[in-house]
């Protein structure tokens, strides 16, 4: 059983596939990307409650960038930007940009799992909330909801 799902994106090829398999061990269901833009394309298909972004990547899209481009996208995905000591800059200007935290790397497997277990919980109150502010709402208007969905069609 999967209780949540987890999207790696860092360009390091060997680190994207280990922390994938020893992640799936612990039962969270997870996939990997090298790329910035290969994560968007990707969380355009799929929903994840957490991804772990490495700031700094070559090539195409960094890190910040590719944060803002996903809050578009799934604005209530969590995110954990991951940094060496010489980034934590890039990691504060994440964090205003709506990063749930960052982890420096190398990192201890346990740090991880405890960080992403605090960044999905995070996502699953604001769920909850989302959930029950719609229930609350059908309750008190029950027609309207489903006259706006007909007018949708």
């Amino acid at each position: 059983m999967h209780y949540f799902r987890v999207l790696v994106v860092d360009d390091e090829k060997d680190f994207v596939e280990a922390t994938v398999k020893r992640l799936g061990k612990r039962g969270i269901d997870t996939e990997g990307v090298l790329s910035g833009e290969q994560a968007l394309e990707l969380m355009k298909e799929k929903r994840f409650d957490v991804v772990l972004l490495d700031i700094k990547m070559p090539g195409g899209m960094d890190g910040i960038e590719t944060l803002r481009e996903m809050k578009k996208i799934a604005p209530l995905t969590e995110v954990i930007l991951l940094t060496g000591h010489a980034s934590v800059e890039s990691s504060i200007e994440g964090l205003k940009l709506g990063a749930f935290d960052y982890l420096l790397k190398p990192m201890k497997l346990e740090d991880l799992i405890t960080k992403l277990a605090e960044a999905f919980e995070k996502k699953d109150k604001q769920d909850q909330k989302i959930r029950s502010a719609k229930i609350k709402e059908l309750l008190r208007f029950p027609g309207r909801v489903l006259q706006e969905k007909d007018e949708e069609k």
